[in-house]
């Protein structure tokens, strides 16, 4: 099964850095974010217990330069993430729904694989500007919590669901809000010009 996982692994690893050529030519593609909103349920309570991850402040700068070796780094760490951890409700973790955490059992929903991207990156040095939880809805209308990367290059979606790193106007989510580049506790709205739905969550 390791094995498996591992050739997976690598051949989605080799399939996005062909991809490259292709986020370069695509141009930047930014969301467009609007006033300050409520910060989700499950990520309050997070800051709660770990404060230190919830008070980061980034200075307002562009965002960081995407080169060849980092989208490497971000494939590798959006692939090692997905295969690593493995798929858990918080109903069947916790007991109880909207539980954020780091899934340091190997064990998470959608928001922990986010934390862990999140928290990866971070450690390779990414400011926390750059690297921002967002709140989604699936086309099904279910809700969903990805990372998106801000790049010189635009942004990025880092899923579960999904083994490719996109753009986040190659996807079908509706983008609803996600942290603030400049205060980590702090949330915005997103502005999802792709779609006239306006939608809140939790």
């Amino acid at each position: 099964m390791k094995k498996t996982r591992g050739k997976l692994l690598l051949l989605a690893m080799a399939m996005q850095l062909t991809a490259w050529g292709t986020a370069y030519a695509a141009g930047p593609a930014f969301m467009h974010t609007g006033s300050r909103t409520t910060q989700p349920v499950g990520h309050y309570e997070f800051c709660q217990k770990l404060p230190q991850e919830c008070n980061q402040r980034t200075p307002k700068q562009a965002p960081v330069e995407l080169t060849r070796k980092l989208w490497a780094k971000i494939v590798s760490i959006n692939n090692s993430v997905n295969t690593r951890i493995m798929p858990r409700t918080d109903m069947e973790l916790w007991g109880k729904e909207e539980v954020w955490s780091y899934p340091n059992s190997g064990f998470g929903d959608c928001e922990d694989y986010a934390l862990e991207k999140r928290r990866a990156l971070m450690n390779i040095g990414i400011p926390a500007g750059d690297l921002l939880m967002t709140v989604a809805r699936q086309p099904n209308g279910d809700g969903h919590a990805v990372l998106t990367v801000r790049t010189s290059l635009g942004e990025f979606i880092l899923d579960n669901l999904e083994t490719k790193v996109l753009s986040w106007t190659n996807t079908d989510y509706t983008y609803l809000k996600r942290q603030s580049s400049q205060n980590s506790g702090a949330w915005v709205t997103i502005n999802d010009g792709r779609s006239d739905a306006v939608a809140s969550v939790r």
